[in-house]
């Protein structure tokens, strides 16, 4: 697996494979909240309405737009979640294919959270593996952060 940065520009490989950590001041249950239900999505994921019913993670944007409607893979709460991932968001991404997204809950010690979040099977998406790499994943993953430490959302970006 390659780590993805964003310190550098990026390659076909590292593209294809994304791993990011972020250790988080919080409770498993409480981190696995923020990824799985609205109230906490809409405040740092830019926006989005992230929700799973049925085996599928529904993704609504700021309008009620549906951006993202995978199969769920892996429902383990509180410690792990897999996802298809289908930038729904975007027409040119829209047309290629889905990736998936791997969720890693761990605790690292009391009231800290390790988070792993790998993106994979880009290969066949460069556009959407383009748009997530480094800063897009890091701006979300350091709102999460930011939202469940200090009950704050990071500004708004785009």
């Amino acid at each position: 697996m390659t780590s993805a940065t964003g310190a550098h520009a990026p390659t076909t490989e590292a593209l294809t494979t994304q791993v990011y950590t972020i250790f988080i001041r919080t409770t498993p249950e409480r981190l696995w909240a923020a990824i799985t239900t609205a109230e906490f999505t809409r405040r740092y994921f830019h926006g989005a309405s992230v929700t799973i019913r049925d085996s599928r993670l529904v993704s609504l944007s700021p309008a009620d737009a549906v951006w993202m409607d995978e199969a769920v893979e892996v429902w383990d709460p509180p410690r792990r979640l897999v996802h298809g991932w289908h930038s729904g968001y975007d027409p040119d991404m829209a047309a290629e294919p889905a990736s998936r997204v791997s969720w890693e809950i761990d605790e690292d010690e009391p009231g800290v959270c390790r988070l792993t979040v790998t993106h994979d099977r880009l290969d066949g998406a460069p556009k959407t593996a383009e748009s997530v790499f480094g800063r897009g994943w890091m701006r979300v993953l350091s709102g999460l952060k930011t939202l469940l430490e200090t009950g704050e959302p990071l500004a708004a970006t785009r």
